[in-house]
């Protein structure tokens, strides 16, 4: 029996690594080499919080939202239903209704028409009706992730599913890769980094498959 091994969906933070407009793109290089200190090569980075595969903190998009460093770490860890809507670009209740998952699933990963390329920020996302918040609220869910850098159109200020989300109790999961992962339920880690004080945070997003 093959092992049942962890599935990276993290984007690569490269120097070109698309960023959202206006926003602090990810650069990393060398501060110091070990030629120069003599024993170890030193690297630095300068980025968004909100850089290539990332979680949102409420604080995000409310004065009065939670910071990063003071959500609870088990929300992104635990079981997760991959869910395929890339035959749609309007994701709705109505659409979700067709799907099932199992009872204690509390994690849903949307794989979404959206093909995942780092290098390229979209001009258009697929549409989360943020009627979805009310429905995965009344299922448990209390994560949502997307296979896009937002839950909102790029050019939105109002940030109607943001706001949706967070007060139905659903936190958001932004730019996972699932081009390659087929539906089903896995296992989900995706650690936000303890940033006091911080709006969101990079993750490293891994899944595994739950064997039936």
């Amino acid at each position: 029996m093959s092992e049942n091994k962890w599935i990276d969906i993290t984007q690569p933070l490269t120097n070109d690594i698309a960023h959202w407009p206006g926003d602090t793109p990810f650069s990393f290089e060398l501060a110091c080499t070990k030629k120069e200190t003599g024993s170890v090569n030193i690297g630095q980075i300068t980025s968004s919080v909100h850089m290539g595969t990332h979680v949102d903190a409420p604080f995000h998009f409310d004065d009065n939202g939670t910071t990063i460093d003071q959500l609870d770490v088990n929300i992104y860890i635990g079981k997760a239903a991959v869910i395929d809507v890339s035959h749609v670009t309007n994701i709705t209740p109505k659409l979700l209704e067709g799907y099932k998952w199992e009872d204690d699933v509390t994690r849903i990963l949307l794989r979404t028409s959206l093909p995942n390329n780092p290098k390229r920020f979209p001009k258009e996302l697929p549409v989360l009706d943020p009627a979805i918040a009310p429905f995965l609220q009344q299922k448990e869910i209390k994560l949502l992730g997307v296979d896009m850098p937002s839950v909102d159109a790029p050019d939105s200020n109002e940030l109607a599913t943001h706001h949706a989300l967070h007060d139905n109790g659903i936190y958001i999961l932004e730019n996972i890769m699932l081009d390659h992962i087929s539906a089903g339920h896995y296992e989900l880690i995706a650690l936000p980094l303890a940033i006091q004080g911080a709006d969101g945070s990079p993750v490293r997003a891994v899944i595994r498959r739950i064997e039936k």
